[in-house]
């Protein structure tokens, strides 16, 4: 699930491959922003029928890779 969600962000953000990692602060490292999660958000229910609604979640959940696999296995 984690390389899925990296491919997804590599497709919206344009990173190279090995760029993002399961620990990558997202927010932070200006990788992903407001937008970005959206689309993030989108991928991820199209892809993968996990459907995550933002407004019930905070930026921290949704700050690195391993912690967006995480709550898409809950």
């Amino acid at each position: 699930m984690i390389d899925t969600i990296i491919e997804i962000l590599n497709g919206i953000c344009g990173a190279d491959e090995g760029e993002i990692t399961p620990d990558t602060e997202l927010f932070e490292e200006g990788i992903l922003d407001s937008f970005g999660l959206v689309q993030l958000l989108v991928e991820l229910e199209n892809q993968m029928k996990v459907k995550l609604d933002p407004a019930a979640l905070e930026r921290v959940q949704l700050s690195t890779p391993a912690k967006i696999a995480a709550l898409a296995e809950k």
